[in-house]
């Protein structure tokens, strides 16, 4: 009896074993079937199952085990390890990051031979999780581990470096106080599926693109999740939307980032279909007629390169520019920017890349341009941001552009950021919106932003009699790459203020006709915890043309021409003063009292003169901008002798002089 239950028992454990094996096969196959087909929700849920039948686990066996049983685990524990990477992979090819990081977290621990890239995306995972500055450094710390065990050289390299940049750049960003403000818009306009791609229409309504479920493909049990515009009211940060635009959708397609002309009466969208998991894109045209629109066209040859993708549509709000981003032959690498003038009736020239100054190896995305202040803003991965796509501006007017800058966090995420649309003409970055799937698992949602403003100023004064100077040009440049940001002329008060963005380097160019120009760089750094900043009281020194400017303080040995070093010093006044005012051309003039012969003082007033001429020059004033001349005694100021005939020597120390005089401004 005890033999019979024995052997039913061992019967029953093998029925068991062979019953598990089964399942696990039986997960793991539908889980790789649904992984190659690339659907990798679908994937994951499969991959987990298996996961619950596996009862050999890492730490549980010896791999050096020679015995039957031994092998038997091992097999199991590598189809273990194998659906935990795959599960790790699927949560990460939908973007769900935080249970990815799980996941590569154990699968770091694995044979590196079959798992080479495992920290890698380990690394991807908890920087694309990331909210603080340590979190970048735990991500930083794991890229730098990836990058000295890995042996290829291929793309995963150049990524690391570009990653590992992005790391210490947020680190270091992250020390800063916000530039913006950034609030997730409220009402129902962020539900379910994406909502992205705002463009405004009037104070309290925009079209936006969202593949929110549609209860008529519901019924039809068809996919719900396509992509078309709908329509948003409200404010400020608060919008419903219930409403679809009234444009026709054509049966298997999706629809959506749009661009209205500035009359408001053309719309150009990108139309899209799916085939294996790609998209193919074109854009179309669309016409108002009343509160509907016609049914969009697709754009000539020459924009819809046929075999490639076109999207993205944007249009200058001057109508002068039309703008998309396409991965067409041609470009820097991936989905580039590229941009077309608008000519009579709308008609769309050839379109030209944007250059390599904006594009890069990586992906183009988003471009959005404001005409009055010149700046692009635009979203790409191929530059060193916080991770993901990021938001970088750039100053420029399609001939020649600024190297980009990174537009700082908290408007950049660890996520994707992208699809920048102003509410405010004219200072495109004050205020509006943009798209992030930041505070989600899948998709894109409509956040609020706001540039919170921080000020630097200053005062102008008439350096004769320190009073206020009216009408003084003042200039805010970029002291890094010498762009000039804006103008202004100052009031009755002589004062001026520029709004500024923290940790920038500025310079300030003070100007005003008939006097000399002064310059002032500083940083922005100490905006850090203060709203606004005065930079010290500049006064200007107004000149005549050809009147003579004496320039105190210039010695020279007894009988020599040679500048004494106490001399140079004051020279370096007037070369800093030449530095500001680059187009100004002088003329050194030197004289002499009326001790000794006509000839001996035209000669050594000549050579003195020279003396502080070769001083300018040899520290990088260009010759013709400076010349000498020597007076001798000839123009006297003060009297060398008194009335009663004796000697004069304050008088004669008066004609004793350097003097400088414009002679062209």
């Amino acid at each position: 009896m005890k033999k019979a239950t024995l052997i039913l028992l061992l019967i029953a454990g093998c029925s068991l074993n062979a019953l598990q094996a089964q399942l696990i096969y039986d997960y793991k196959r539908t889980a790789d079937t649904y992984f190659e087909q690339k659907d990798y929700y679908s994937a994951a849920q499969y991959y987990n199952k298996a996961l619950t039948t596996f009862t050999v686990k890492p730490g549980e066996y010896r791999p050096y085990q020679l015995d039957k049983d031994g092998k038997s685990k091992q097999k199991k524990l590598k189809d273990y390890e194998q659906v935990v990477y795959r599960l790790a992979e699927s949560y990460r090819m939908y973007y769900d990051y935080s249970n990815a990081e799980k996941w590569y977290a154990e699968a770091v621990n694995f044979d590196p031979v079959q798992f080479p890239l495992a920290r890698f995306w380990y690394a991807t995972s908890i920087r694309a999780n990331a909210k603080t500055a340590a979190d970048y450094e735990r991500a930083l710390a794991q890229f730098q581990q990836f990058r000295q065990s890995y042996k290829g050289t291929d793309e995963y390299s150049n990524r690391t470096s570009l990653e590992i940049q992005n790391c210490e750049f947020a680190v270091e960003e992250m020390k800063y106080p916000p530039r913006y403000e950034v609030v997730k818009v409220t009402g129902n306009i962020n539900q379910g599926g994406a909502n992205y791609a705002p463009v405004p229409v009037s104070g309290n309504t925009f079209y936006f693109t969202s593949s929110r479920p549609d209860s008529v493909l519901l019924e039809k049990k068809a996919n719900p999740f396509v992509n078309t515009l709908y329509v948003a009211r409200g404010g400020p940060n608060n919008f419903e939307s219930n409403e679809k635009l009234s444009i026709p959708m054509e049966k298997g397609m999706e629809q959506g980032a749009a661009a209205i002309t500035p009359d408001g009466n053309t719309m150009y969208i990108t139309r899209w279909t799916k085939k294996d998991g790609a998209k193919q894109s074109s854009i179309y045209r669309s016409t108002r007629n009343g509160s509907t629109w016609s049914e969009p066209q697709p754009l000539e040859a020459g924009i819809n390169a046929p075999g490639y993708n076109s999207k993205e549509p944007y249009v200058t709000s001057d109508g002068k520019y039309f703008l998309f981003v396409s991965d067409r032959p041609g470009g820097k690498g991936k989905f580039d920017i590229w941009y077309s003038t608008i000519g009579a009736g709308g008609a769309l020239s050839a379109p030209s890349n944007m250059g390599n100054t904006i594009n890069t190896i990586e992906e183009e995305s988003a471009p959005f341009y404001d005409p009055v202040k010149q700046v692009l803003v635009f979203s790409t991965s191929g530059r060193t941001g916080f991770g993901g796509l990021d938001f970088f501006s750039s100053k420029g007017d399609f001939t020649r552009w600024a190297v980009p800058e990174n537009m700082g966090y908290p408007l950049n995420s660890a996520k994707d950021d992208l699809y920048f649309a102003s509410l405010v003409s004219g200072n495109a970055l004050q205020k509006g919106f943009i798209s992030s799937d930041r505070e989600s698992v899948c998709c894109l949602e409509i956040f609020a932003v706001k540039r919170k403003a921080k000020m630097a100023g200053g005062l102008v004064l008439d350096c004769d009699g320190n009073k206020p100077l009216e009408g003084a040009k003042i200039t805010l440049l970029d002291s890094t790459q010498r762009n000039v940001l804006e103008t202004q002329t100052t009031g009755p008060g002589g004062n001026y203020t520029f709004e500024v963005e923290m940790n920038k380097k500025y310079k300030v160019l003070v100007e005003k006709e008939n006097y000399f120009s002064k310059n002032l760089n500083f940083t922005s750094e100490q905006l850090s915890m203060v709203d606004s900043m005065m930079n010290p009281t500049i006064c200007l020194k107004r000149f005549e043309i050809d009147k003579p400017i004496v320039i105190n303080d210039i010695f020279y040995d007894y009988n020599k021409a040679s500048l004494r070093p106490e001399s140079k010093v004051v020279l370096d006044s007037l070369y800093y003063l030449l530095l500001d005012n680059p187009k100004m051309e002088i003329e050194l003039g030197a004289h002499t009292d009326s001790k000794g012969t006509d000839a001996y003082n035209l000669k050594l007033s000549n050579e003195r003169a020279k003396s502080c001429v070769d001083y300018l020059v040899g520290k990088g004033i260009p010759q013709n901008r400076v010349i000498s001349k020597g007076y001798g005694e000839s123009r006297p100021i003060a009297p060398n002798t008194l009335p009663n005939g004796k000697d004069n020597p304050e008088g004669r120390q008066l004609n004793r002089r350097t003097e400088f005089k414009v002679l062209k401004n």
